[in-house]
């Protein structure tokens, strides 16, 4: 797999996009069961893994650890059975937030783990504090030094878990902790995104013990040992979405394929409660250009509501709707900020640090701009446009599509991060883009 270099992206808008696109594999699951394989006594092997820079990062730090990796046509296959050290590399600090899953694995592996400081999309403080209390709780042993977070324990033990919030990362690494610690691990108020049933479907593939109770609650009962498995990953729903929103604003008649209805349940009413028509269908699903699209109010959640990741490209859509809509994020605090480059194209967006949404969230009293109110709608003009972070990548791309003349869109190895072939799957739809 090749490293991505500096590129330019040139988009010309006014092109309505058409025909068929297929959705990768869900980096949010990809990413975190290759970090799943560090915990098996045999290879594991992963099918319709998508080619983006983020499991390329990941796949390189498994290998520095010692992992013997393969990548090919959409297939990894993870071996650790001479995984050399309990270090990762402080080259993959700020990559992106996965070394801290690493944890758990490490320290069912060496009884000791040293894990760089994060990085990831700058959307928020996002503090690992959750994770930390968890392992601790769970007999690790962690203090940060010289930049790294060092993490020892003889064996970790099952504990019960009670998150404050029902954080993703922190909830992945308390199961990929729990499944062979010692006794049973219960997590309250835990995350259940597909991605992570994804996880699990695969953890319980590779002999772990793990149930999904009521009330948002994990138990895991830990196993002694791991062996591999064979597992083919759940398609991406926030390339989907993405893409549904690009071809209902451009006018055009899109086919996503693979598109999951059962993952989309709370974009698909957003979307036809703004008047976006749409197919649901066996193999994915279709949808083509709205007659006038409504203004809504939409509140961000974790799953089953309406993911933070579906919020860029929703805010785009809305800046066309005739009226005023509300987006409240609940998830992150700073989440907004990609909206400047979206007025300087011409859409008229507000930030306010006020709960604009149906209900008070935990950002209530606190000065994060957390709600926009978007009035639609706006035409766009082409502009000069750095991409801050990955999602916010694809909703520049999307106002690129639409505005009048001739976008230069830099910092695109941010969207490569999270979307395999960005480009040539806009192209194939009719879409008008230079790569220099």
């Amino acid at each position: 797999m090749k490293k991505p270099h500096a590129k330019t992206y040139y988009v010309r808008g006014g092109k309505p996009l058409r025909g068929e696109v297929r959705v990768s594999g869900a980096k949010n699951a990809a990413t975190k069961e290759l970090v799943a394989a560090l915990l098996a006594d045999a290879p594991v092997t992963l099918h319709n893994v998508p080619e983006i820079g983020d499991v390329r990062v990941t796949l390189e730090m498994l290998a520095e650890l010692g992992a013997k990796v393969s990548f090919e046509n959409g297939t990894a296959v993870i071996d650790v059975r001479r995984l050399k050290t309990e270090k990762v590399a402080e080259a993959f600090s700020r990559k992106n937030r996965i070394p801290i899953l690493l944890l758990g694995p490490l320290l069912h592996r060496f009884g000791k783990a040293m894990i760089p400081a994060l990085g990831g999309c700058t959307i928020g403080a996002r503090p690992i504090d959750f994770h930390l209390d968890a392992l601790r709780k769970m007999g690790a042993s962690i203090m940060c030094e010289k930049g790294f977070y060092v993490a020892t324990a003889k064996k970790l033990k099952g504990a019960i878990i009670d998150l404050p919030f029902p954080s993703v990362g922190a909830t992945e690494n308390v199961m990929l902790a729990a499944v062979k610690a010692k006794g049973t691990t219960i997590i309250r108020n835990a995350a259940v995104e597909p991605e992570i049933m994804d996880l699990a479907v695969l953890l319980q593939a590779m002999g772990a013990i793990i149930n999904l109770d009521v009330n948002r609650t994990w138990v895991i009962e830990g196993v002694d040992s791991l062996h591999g498995a064979e597992h083919c990953v759940i398609p991406d729903r926030i390339v989907a979405a993405s893409f549904m929103v690009a071809a209902a604003l451009t006018g055009g008649d899109v086919f996503v394929r693979d598109a999951r209805q059962t993952d989309l349940l709370s974009f698909l009413n957003a979307l036809r409660r703004v008047g976006v028509p749409f197919e649901a269908r066996e193999d994915g699903i279709r949808v083509t250009a709205p007659k006038e699209l409504q203004p809504v109010v939409i509140e961000t959640d974790v799953h089953p509501g309406f993911m933070t990741d579906w919020q860029q490209p929703f805010v785009m859509l809305l800046t066309q709707a005739k009226g005023v809509s509300i987006v409240h994020e609940t998830v992150y605090e700073d989440r907004f900020g990609y909206t400047d480059a979206l007025v300087k194209m011409g859409a008229k967006i507000q930030l306010h640090s006020e709960c604009l949404g149906g209900k008070p969230c935990r950002y209530i009293n606190h000065d994060y701009r957390h709600s926009a109110v978007i009035v639609g709608p706006t035409p766009l003009k082409a502009a000069e446009i750095a991409i801050p972070d990955l999602r916010a990548g694809f909703s520049y791309l999307i106002a690129a599509l639409i505005a009048k003349g001739k976008s230069k869109i830099t910092g695109v190895e941010q969207i490569e991060r999270g979307y395999e072939d960005v480009i040539g799957k806009l192209k194939s739809l009719g879409a008008e883009i230079e790569v220099k």
